[in-house]
């Protein structure tokens, strides 16, 4: 696995598509291996790069667990707490979770963590459809900064990061191409 360069230039590259897929990989493997034995294991993506990544993960855990895994979408703009200070004209998308919550192992994922405050909203809402056993989360990205005493379970790789810096995911899906750029705040 490539290790990510600190002083790496702006929007140059610190995971490639091979670095993200043996990141998805070791989280798969994760899931596999902490939450396969519970046959009401799904997962849950925040919208807009979670969800596509949940979709990766369920293919892989399908492979490794040999069984069906179920996987949904959560939008958080009604649930952010800086809705209020957000655009006159927000986008929100759909949530799709075509399965009950109640009872289940809930994967919640997305693709990076850094102060909280998503996860935050995406459990009120999760918790506003259902009342699931266990909510467990997996990132692709924990770059630290927390501002809410939020974890992930499952890490696919931490970076460490100023808090002004930008960490982007991109993905093929939604991007054209899968890498994980970083554009220090001094660039």
């Amino acid at each position: 696995m490539t290790q990510p360069d600190p002083q790496a230039r702006a929007d140059q590259p610190l995971l490639d598509d091979n670095d993200i897929h043996a990141a998805l990989d070791r989280l798969a493997e994760g899931i596999a291996t902490t939450f396969g034995g519970a046959d009401d294991l799904c997962l849950i993506g925040v919208r807009r790069r979670g969800d596509v990544l949940a979709g990766r993960l369920r293919d892989r855990l399908q492979h490794l667990l040999d069984t069906d895994v179920p996987a949904g979408s959560l939008d958080i703009t009604l649930y952010r707490d800086d809705f209020d200070s957000m655009s006159r004209d927000p986008i929100i998308s759909e949530t799709d979770i075509p399965f009950h919550l109640d009872g289940r192992t809930v994967i919640l994922v997305d693709d990076v963590l850094f102060t909280g405050r998503t996860v935050r909203a995406a459990l009120d809402e999760i918790l506003d459809l259902g009342r699931p056993a266990r909510v467990a989360l997996a990132v692709l990205i924990d770059r630290g900064g927390r501002e809410l005493p939020i974890a992930a379970d499952l890490i696919g790789q931490r970076l460490e990061t100023a808090a002004d810096d930008d960490v982007r995911v991109l993905l093929a899906e939604t991007d054209g191409s899968d890498a994980v750029i970083l554009r220090r705040a001094s660039d």
